[in-house]
Formats: structure tokens, sequence, C-alpha cells
């Protein structure tokens, strides 16, 4: 049986953008805006999870890096394990009370619990 091979421009065979580089996604990130500014919202969600809950908090505008940082510092806090997924930190079970009490008092004022 042959084996496919991959380019290492993730797929990529052929491109008509005349100021394309390879090797780079052509996306620049945003930079991280202040605690006070970010609108941050955090929700429960049991949807294509076996039925067991996590707490989603969604909103945070900024780099990837300092998306991760926070993930971390909340499932710290709440004691759980989560993740950071496509824009959104999942920390495991029903922890919206600890997560807005934590982000509130470290400088996130306009955090809400919506749902």
């Amino acid at each position: 049986m042959a084996q496919k091979k991959i380019s290492s421009f993730g797929g990529l065979v052929y491109s008509t953008d005349p100021n394309f580089k390879p090797g780079g996604d052509n996306v620049e990130e945003e930079e991280t805006i202040l605690p006070a500014q970010q609108k941050i919202r955090i929700r429960l969600d049991k949807k294509h999870r076996a039925g067991k809950a996590v707490t989603l908090i969604e909103g945070f505008t900024g780099k990837e890096k300092d998306r991760e940082e926070l993930g971390k510092k909340l499932k710290t806090f709440c004691g759980t394990g989560g993740s950071v997924k496509d824009g959104e930190i999942i920390v495991q079970g029903d922890n919206r009370d600890k997560a807005l009490q934590w982000l509130q008092k470290n400088g996130y004022t306009s955090a809400k619990k919506i749902g």
C-alpha cells in the first residue's frame, strides 16, 4: 500500500497569490488588551461531552500565549483540568462562580456569567 506524502506547507500544492510566503500563516495575532477592557463571558456547557459539564470562558482578546497563561491560572485556582482550544478556555466541571470570582479579583471587571 502506498503512503501519502503530505507537504510541509499544510497540504498546499499551489498558490496564485504573489505575496504568499510559505511556512507561515498569513494571520497576525491581536495584541492583548487590558484586563478591565476584556469582555469575558462564562457559561456552562454539556453538549458533545458525554453529559459531563464544563465551564467555558469566551471572549478573551489577545495573543494565544496570554490565553494559555490565563487558562492555566484559572485551572489551578479551580483545582481541575481543562484546555485552551478554538479561542475558548475550557475548565472541567461547573466552576462558573470560582472562575468569575478569580477573574474579578484579578482585574477582569467586565466578566459576566451567562446561561
